[in-house]
């Protein structure tokens, strides 16, 4: 079982998402690939683990879930979600910490993309508490 600590630390860069969110989310936007995922937590039947790496792999013409590292890599992960989204027929919905203050958010997100922030926080994975962070979804529509 995941408890808090592991989620406070930086043993863990990975959240789990909370099933019965991913399937409200799900309901809406039909989702077709799920880019950052592994073999127990992926979301859809299309998926792409880290040795797979989704950052080199085209999105183009999905409906993308993407639920990223909530480490340093974040911001790649932003940004190409963004470039990705620009692609024809391509809708990206992310999953992220509600870091306003940060350049990918910025850069990437503010102006470019709906916003919703996630009311109370979340709890990932097996997870027994909430996160220590609040959450927001992104979604970039073309």
């Amino acid at each position: 079982m995941a408890n808090i600590q592991a989620c406070l630390s930086s043993k863990t860069d990975n959240w789990a998402t909370p099933q019965d969110f991913f399937d409200n989310l799900n309901e809406e936007f039909h989702f077709t690939l799920d880019p950052c995922a592994n073999e127990e937590n992926h979301k859809c039947d299309l998926f792409f683990t880290k040795e797979q790496d989704g950052l080199t792999k085209d999105w183009g013409g999905h409906v993308v879930f993407c639920n990223p590292p909530y480490g340093k890599e974040i911001a790649g992960w932003v940004r190409y979600s963004y470039e990705q989204s620009q692609k024809h027929n391509t809708t990206v919905v992310m999953l992220i910490p509600a870091r306003t203050d940060t350049r990918y958010f910025h850069d990437y997100i503010y102006g470019k993309a709906e916003i919703r922030f996630i009311k109370g926080r979340l709890k990932f994975g097996d997870a027994t508490t909430a996160a220590p962070f609040p959450s927001m979804v992104v979604i970039y529509r073309n």
